[in-house]
């Protein structure tokens, strides 16, 4: 495990999620935030580990903007900002939630607070479902509703979900978090009114690559090859493809690819009832005295 890598990425996102939280971007459209903000990340040296996320009020996550995207942020939204930055392949995943709408301010200081009440908790060897059952107790004590079918999730190099899952609510079993081993740990927070759920939307804008199995189309398989050797098994954007290929081409190769089952689309999350969701999330690393939070503000 390469702890340095690890930490090196954590403190870049951390610096560019701090300068996201402090930053006025209502009448900014989608586009100018995900680009500028990945642009952030690449200027102190590290690769995104996955396209920015601006997931708008019910949205509750895997929205990235399109190429030209015109959606523009007003000052009665909700935006949950997920950055990735990754060294090497080690990644820190790491988002906060921006609103200039008082009204929800509570909904956004929950998700910071179960956030922060889980990290204080971490260690080698505590059970996965304590930490769910302490983002679920915070949440509710402040009268809101944590989404059950979101969860934080283990880390590896170039995988961002590597198949443990930390749960936003206390659930039966599960495994212990291990020293040397990295996770992120997201909670998703929604309103009373909320279904505490989310559904999959109609649209997908992010993809990665499935497997490297050669399609006997020439243009396609050069586009795979494209994806390998950029991005790896990370997620990707369109965005990040139409610098290459002419967008209306691009979109035809990868919805070949898609059908030929070499590339995944993740669709975007919607909260079940369409209220809005808050975000907040961290990067750590469990050790014998506590934890390291690699994408702690300095």
């Amino acid at each position: 495990m390469q702890i340095e890598d690890y930490i090196k990425a954590g403190k870049i996102a951390s610096e560019v999620r701090e300068n996201v939280r402090a930053k006025n971007w209502v009448g900014k459209s989608v586009y100018e935030i995900c680009e500028e903000v990945e642009n952030e990340i690449r200027k102190r040296g590290a690769k995104c580990a996955f396209p920015v996320n601006a997931s708008i009020n019910e949205i509750a996550a895997h929205y990235t903007a399109e190429p030209n995207d015109p959606i523009t942020i007003k000052d009665t939204d909700l935006v949950k900002i997920d950055l990735g930055a990754q060294i090497n392949g080690y990644i820190a995943d790491t988002a906060v939630t921006v609103c200039y709408d008082a009204q929800y301010d509570g909904l956004v200081q929950a998700s910071e607070d179960a956030l922060g009440n889980a990290m204080s908790m971490i260690k080698d060897g505590v059970k996965a479902s304590d930490v769910g059952r302490t983002i679920e107790t915070t949440i509710k004590q402040m009268g809101y509703k944590p989404i059950a079918n979101l969860s934080g999730h283990s880390l590896e190099q170039y995988t961002i979900h590597a198949g443990k899952s930390i749960p936003n609510i206390w659930s039966i079993g599960g495994f212990s978090l291990s020293s040397n081993s990295a996770y992120a740990c997201e909670p998703f927070v929604t309103t009373e009114q909320g279904g505490g759920f989310v559904r999959n939307g109609q649209i997908k804008n992010i993809f990665a690559l499935n497997s490297r199995k050669k399609t006997k189309n020439d243009e396609a398989d050069k586009l795979l090859d494209f994806i390998w050797n950029n991005f790896n098994m990370l997620p990707f954007a369109l965005r990040w493809i139409t610098k290459e290929w002419e967008e209306k081409k691009a979109r035809e190769l990868l919805e070949f690819l898609i059908k030929k089952k070499a590339v995944q689309a993740y669709p975007v999350l919607i909260e079940v009832n369409e209220q809005r969701v808050a975000q907040a999330e961290h990067t750590f690393i469990p050790n014998e005295s506590g934890v390291i939070i690699t994408t702690k503000a300095s």
